[in-house]
């Protein structure tokens, strides 16, 4: 096989396992041949993947891709519909407040913003896209941390808990059998949102987060 990228060798070559799996399943011996691993490698490694659920063995015995991998790929596609979709949903959110507002997918034991848009006021909260921020700590990071959590009010918010001065409110967006695929969020200094943000703004991230659902196709009415 070429060069590993970055150096992550193993990575490189579990990718190449799956990639020639995505074709067709395999036999060892047909694994080997398509990915040029020695047989212990690829042994090694599509039992490995076995383990995780990204490769299980056919009725013949061949290696062939996991189950895992729908789930997986419907997270994913998930994701980038609601990024794609959320535009409108955080500017008419953006304007009925008057603060920054921020679209989180939970990632692992993070959180990442995937999306955001700046308040107008020179003091503001800003949260750039791609920041991966800790779970359990602010609004956003306690609801895709704990789901089960949710108050019956349908809103969590958080006053100087994450970064001391900043006040926000979350909402969950939901997908169609009712689970938590991330938290759409406005944040702001606490001079403006109070320390009661949720009574000032939940209702206005709850609609938010209802019309993001209806605009990426996750829930119809």
């Amino acid at each position: 096989m070429g060069s590993s990228v970055g150096g992550v060798g193993v990575l490189d070559k579990a990718v190449a396992v799956l990639a020639v799996l995505e074709v067709e399943p395999r036999s060892l011996a047909e694994l080997v041949e398509a990915t040029g691993l020695t047989r212990a490698t690829a042994h090694r490694l599509a039992v490995a993947l076995e383990h995780h659920g990204l490769v299980r063995r056919d009725d013949e015995g061949r290696f062939a891709l996991g189950a895992r991998l729908v789930a997986l790929g419907r997270a994913a596609s998930e994701g980038l519909s609601l990024v794609d979709a959320a535009g409108p949903a955080l500017a008419e959110l953006r304007d009925a407040t008057g603060e920054s507002v921020q679209l989180y997918l939970r990632e692992g034991e993070v959180r990442v913003c995937v999306a955001a848009l700046e308040s107008p006021h020179g003091l503001r909260t800003i949260v750039p896209v791609g920041a991966r921020l800790p779970l359990g700590a602010g609004s956003a990071g306690r609801l895709l941390a704990e789901p089960d959590a949710l108050p019956r009010r349908g809103w969590v918010d958080s006053v100087g808990e994450r970064e001391p001065g900043v006040a926000s409110v979350s909402a969950p967006v939901l997908d169609a059998d009712g689970r938590i695929v991330a938290a759409m969020s406005v944040s702001g200094p606490i001079g403006r949102t109070t320390r009661a943000p949720g009574r000032r703004y939940g209702a206005a991230v709850v609609a938010a987060a209802r019309r993001l659902e209806r605009d990426a196709g996750l829930r119809q009415e």
